[in-house]
């Protein structure tokens, strides 16, 4: 590396030709940067699950690099040497790899999902017990809305690093509702095809598989059964009130003493006669 006199001798031999192509190249660089951020940005955006955030995060990478390559060459013509150019790179680097560490993890978990299409944007998903659907997916994070209109931005990161429990995937979701009831000498099996007739018109429960009605638990005194049936993953919450509104409506009109729920209860160790 020269030392300062040497550089002050260098910065006294320079001519006008030196300092004009030194001026040139850097302007040529940023030029160059320009165009370059154009065509890569362009060139991105068509490649498959390359989203507009991360077109636009690799053009800027490529415009840096030009114009970084510009101002180096024109030191080159004034006669300062690359290495302290590249040292400061090198260093400057560094720092920003650990100052963006997690934006780096979080940008790359983004290509990862993007290129497998593990998830998708109207997804419902459920990620470390968070539930919601899929309105945005950026080089950052993905845009959850929660089923009671709250936004929540879930680190890409987070999406590989936990179990994603697709509930869209399929395109159907099944539901179970609880009824507990009393039997007043009925039979189990009339009960169960009482509450699966029921549902089964319930505008939003699927047609094509059956709905069932399962026994749990059976006394003298009572039955407890489980009604499972298919809908639409993001109508869930919807379709179920409906359900527990007619098969109360249905107890009701029939005179069958009962409880219907949504909630499954956890499993007694003794289950109790009453309902």
């Amino acid at each position: 590396m020269p030392t300062l006199p040497d550089v002050s001798a260098q910065l006294t031999a320079l001519n006008g030709w030196d300092v004009l192509w030194a001026v040139l190249c850097g302007l040529a660089g940023w030029i160059a940067s320009i165009f370059a951020y154009r065509a890569a940005r362009a060139g991105l955006r068509k490649l498959p699950n390359v989203t507009e955030t991360m077109a636009t995060v690799g053009a800027r990478i490529v415009r840096y690099l030009l114009i970084l390559l510009g101002v180096g060459i024109g030191l080159g013509f004034l006669g300062i040497g690359l290495q302290p150019v590249i040292a400061i790179t090198i260093i400057v680097v560094a720092v920003l790899a650990l100052a963006m560490r997690g934006i780096a993890d979080n940008f790359a978990s983004g290509v990862v999902l993007q290129s497998r299409n593990t998830v998708k944007v109207g997804d419902e998903i459920d990620v470390d017990g968070l539930i919601g659907t899929i309105t945005e997916m950026n080089g950052r994070a993905i845009l959850l809305r929660t089923r009671d209109g709250r936004i929540v931005h879930v680190p890409n990161s987070q999406l590989l690093s936990n179990p994603v429990v697709n509930h869209s995937e399929d395109h159907a979701r099944r539901s179970t509702i609880e009824v507990r009831l009393k039997r007043e000498g009925r039979a189990v099996d009339d009960l169960l095809e009482l509450l699966e007739s029921a549902i089964a018109p319930v505008p939003g429960v699927s047609s094509g598989t059956p709905v069932r009605a399962l026994a749990r638990t059976i006394s003298p005194e009572r039955l407890v059964a489980h009604v499972q049936f298919w809908h639409r993953p993001t109508k869930g919450v919807g379709i179920r009130s409906d359900v527990v509104r007619r098969l109360a409506e249905t107890l009701d009109e029939e005179g069958v003493h009962g409880t219907v729920t949504s909630d499954l209860p956890d499993t007694p160790l003794t289950a109790p006669d009453a309902v």
